[in-house]
């Protein structure tokens, strides 16, 4: 069957019960398909050794429950979460939608997963031995004023089994949550990362690098202020960026009223031009992990030319299938 075919009829489907589906299936079909992330010239970033540039962007497997299945689509590396301390449902349903004349989903989940230590019994199942970055976040009822001590769990709980970790700062499902990339907040934050990414790279011996994600709605100015705090701490690197809550590009469509994360074809430009100012501040000092509306090869390659060293995809993936995984491979360079 081709992608087009499934497409339609996984839209039948409301979104979450078509991506339970879908996951579901490519557990099944794993087997099937060929095993391994293609060797298109290996990448050098955040101290790790990436076999391809084209990587799954968290959200995706928040459980870490489809990692060996979703390794064999070819991806470089994987990213799984986001994960909180304790389990929480999330948001109401519905709360995942589809705009397909824009080739785009709004979301408002809410960081629903089953919890830290579940994601750490799923990873430890797992027979996948490539790059796997653990995207780590903060509970709800967690007052802003104590959410490092959400992400600090966390850190601790994964840390022995992440390639890489990623601190999501930037959701706009989570009440107050993006208060975190304010200057002296953020300032707080990744002193206190820092300080226990030290401690735990003594205790385990080996130093697993930390990376930033951000939102694509920040002012430049603040976009200055977190590029500056970034090389300050001295982050591995910066994911640009996170789901909008603008609505340019939808307007007049069904479901763009809902609140929510926009991503897809709408957030491409915004997102390229978020890495692009990064890449002008940072000047290759932190390496820049782009992911927002990566819907073709041409996309991924223009992130790169941005600034970029690796692109990330999701909602690409919901609108073209699998195999724009290895068509990025393809179109970016080695």
């Amino acid at each position: 069957m081709t992608w087009g075919l499934a497409r339609a009829a996984l839209f039948r489907l409301d979104p979450e019960t078509a991506h339970r589906v879908t996951l579901a299936l490519l557990d099944v079909c794993a087997p099937l398909l060929s095993a391994g992330a293609p060797e298109a010239g290996p990448v050098e970033a955040m101290g790790l050794r990436f076999p391809n540039r084209v990587g799954l962007a968290a959200g995706l497997d928040k459980n870490g429950e489809h990692i060996d299945a979703l390794a064999r689509l070819g991806f470089g590396f994987l990213e799984v979460g986001t994960v909180t301390p304790r389990p929480q449902p999330g948001n109401p349903q519905p709360r995942l939608f589809r705009l397909p004349r824009a080739h785009a989903l709004i979301n408002r989940m809410g960081f629903n997963n089953l919890g830290v230590d579940r994601l750490v019994r799923n990873v430890q199942a797992a027979r996948f031995r490539g790059i796997l970055g653990i995207n780590i976040g903060k509970n709800f009822d967690t007052p802003i004023e104590r959410a490092a001590s959400d992400y600090l769990t966390c850190m601790r709980k994964v840390y022995p089994l992440a390639s890489y970790l990623t601190v999501n700062i930037s959701s706009p499902n989570t009440k107050n949550l993006r208060r975190l990339q304010d200057a002296d907040e953020l300032d707080r934050l990744l002193a206190a990362l820092k300080a226990e990414q030290a401690k735990l790279a003594e205790e385990h011996g080996r130093y697993v690098p930390m990376a930033l994600k951000i939102a694509p709605d920040l002012t430049p100015e603040q976009l200055d202020s977190v590029a500056e705090l970034l090389l300050a701490h001295r982050i591995d690197a910066v994911v640009a960026t996170n789901t909008t809550v603008a609505r340019e590009g939808v307007e007049g469509l069904g479901h763009a009223e809902e609140t929510g994360g926009l991503s897809g074809a709408p957030l491409t430009a915004r997102s390229t031009q978020v890495v692009r100012e990064l890449a002008a501040h940072l000047k290759g000092r932190i390496p820049i992990i782009g992911v927002g509306g990566v819907m073709r090869a041409e996309d991924a390659a223009q992130k790169l030319a941005a600034g970029a060293s690796l692109v990330q995809l999701y909602t690409g993936l919901v609108y073209a299938g699998p195999r724009l995984v290895r068509d990025c491979i393809r179109r970016l360079p080695a």
